[in-house]
């Protein structure tokens, strides 16, 4: 059974800094492709940033470039998201999400691409 468990969240003040990890059971970690997603209240859920199987390279949505860094440890079966200068925009729910896809990772940025999610873990920033 797969499994993939967030956590990290919690409340920062605007400028602050969280970071969340994803730890995934039940899969062979390094085949999987891991995206970071979120959902503000009201919102669809939104692609974040996502991270190839190696770890060598990711890819972000414009609106967090720079302030945010997914990594990740094959050896801990953990990816990990780095927040830097957080704002009130970035309160939302994030969820990690997961999948064996071995194309072009990069276009992989939609919620019907990825096979497996966690349950997500909440970041409420405050102004």
């Amino acid at each position: 059974q797969v499994q993939l468990v967030e956590s990290g969240g919690g409340s920062v003040q605007d400028g602050g800094s969280l970071t969340l990890s994803c730890v995934a059971s039940g899969l062979t970690f390094d085949f999987y492709v891991i995206a970071w997603f979120r959902q503000a209240p009201g919102k669809e859920r939104e692609f974040v940033g996502t991270i190839n199987r190696s770890g060598s390279s990711t890819l972000y949505v414009d609106s967090v470039k720079g302030r945010f860094t997914i990594s990740r440890d094959n050896t801990k079966n953990t990816v990990y998201l780095q927040m830097n200068g957080l704002k009130p925009e970035d309160t939302a729910i994030y969820y990690c999400a997961a999948t064996e896809y071995a194309g072009r990772w990069q276009l992989l940025r939609g919620r019907v691409d990825y096979e497996y999610w966690g349950q997500g873990t909440q970041v409420t920033v405050s102004s």
